[in-house]
């Protein structure tokens, strides 16, 4: 992609019911480190913006008064809403990667299989609140095609 929009993502930011706990799940459950916090008192906003020792970044919003959005049940109901329906993990092992998620309380959404994408491995877990997970191993396809 080229022209003035064109850059490197920097982070994906998720709305959380509770800040507290959803920081450090995160952080334990994909090995993120706190960067820093913030407050807008003024508007009732705080948030946590996590880091990757891999270069992501996730940041982490509260705002007083806020209402569940989608809570599909996998990612084949996510994509009956237009709007963001989960965040993707490109992992070395999906199935190690789903058994520490689901052993870090998360939920299952869709067991490891082949993806619909050539030699990639695929599996969905559900965060404590609802939010999907998609788990890529690419290191097949990356070794036939590179």
């Amino acid at each position: 992609m080229s022209g003035p929009a064109a850059g490197r993502l920097d982070h994906v930011g998720l709305n959380v019911a509770d800040l507290e706990a959803m920081s450090e799940w995160y952080a334990a459950a994909l090995g993120l480190g706190t960067e820093f916090r913030f407050e807008v008192p003024e508007v009732g906003l705080r948030g946590t913006m996590l880091h990757s020792p891999h270069g992501h970044r996730m940041e982490l919003i509260h705002r007083a008064g806020n209402g569940a959005g989608l809570q599909a049940s996998g990612p084949l109901e996510a994509a009956l809403t237009r709007g963001f329906g989960h965040i993707a993990l490109d992992v070395t092992n999906v199935d190690e990667a789903y058994g520490a998620l689901i052993g870090a309380s998360a939920t299952d959404r869709m067991s490891p299989r082949p993806s619909p994408d050539p030699g990639v491995r695929m599996a969905y877990v559900a965060d404590p609140e609802g939010n999907l997970i998609e788990l890529l191993d690419r290191t097949t396809a990356r070794t036939s095609t590179g």
